[in-house]
């Protein structure tokens, strides 16, 4: 995909987000949301609970901040006025959406986050859990990631590799919020399309 096309793909993401949004409110995925964390739970032993809450740390604010710093360290091509702004855009829209959107997280029963430790910015709860926020920051920076590497002169296969791996890395993020009872599949979809959205915003400038 061109550049020239990044504008209808930012506005076609940010109008399903806002689409998904009204259902989510109206609690017409409550049905698949319980079925995928009762899933999910079934299918991942509890080994795996102390693995992803660790894992999960990489998705707060404040990781992610200090990864886009780094990237502004080394790769100075991108104008990182527009991607902190829009870092700071997709906060202001997720806050709404958790203030606005009423959707409440899953049930102590579901909780399993087993480390003592959260960031500050983690123990905010406005209430609702819709849209995840470390779904939004972690395909924030993944496209980031993917449109540095896709402009960068190296071999295809190497290329392919990083691909992969950041795949990888946003699939065991999306599994872990969902698994360890933080977040229902719908919240998890919607930070990625609200994420999505925001960084295309950026890289359009």
């Amino acid at each position: 995909m061109t550049k020239k096309n990044f504008p209808l793909l930012a506005f076609f993401l940010l109008l399903i987000f806002s689409i998904l949004s009204i259902f989510v409110h109206f609690n017409l995925f409550k049905s698949i949301d319980l079925q995928t964390i009762i899933l999910l739970q079934n299918v991942i032993p509890r080994n795996f609970d102390l693995i992803f809450s660790v894992f999960s740390l990489l998705g707060s604010v404040e990781i992610v901040l200090v990864i886009i710093l780094i990237l502004w360290y080394f790769i100075r091509k991108l104008n990182y006025f527009y991607v902190l702004l829009f870092f700071g855009i997709f906060h202001v829209i997720e806050l709404l959406g958790k203030v606005l959107v009423n959707h409440p997280g899953p049930i102590a029963k579901f909780f399993r986050y087993d480390i003592p430790f959260v960031f500050p910015t983690s123990s905010v709860k406005p209430g609702s859990s819709y849209p995840s926020g470390h779904l939004g920051r972690t395909m924030f920076v993944s496209i980031i990631i993917i449109y540095v590497v896709s402009k960068l002169k190296l071999k295809k296969m190497h290329k392919n590799i990083i691909y992969v791996l950041v795949l990888a890395f946003d699939i065991t993020m999306f599994l872990s919020r969902i698994y360890l009872g933080e977040h229902w599949l719908s919240d998890v979809v919607g930070g990625s399309l609200l994420g999505s959205s925001m960084i295309i915003f950026a890289l359009i400038f």
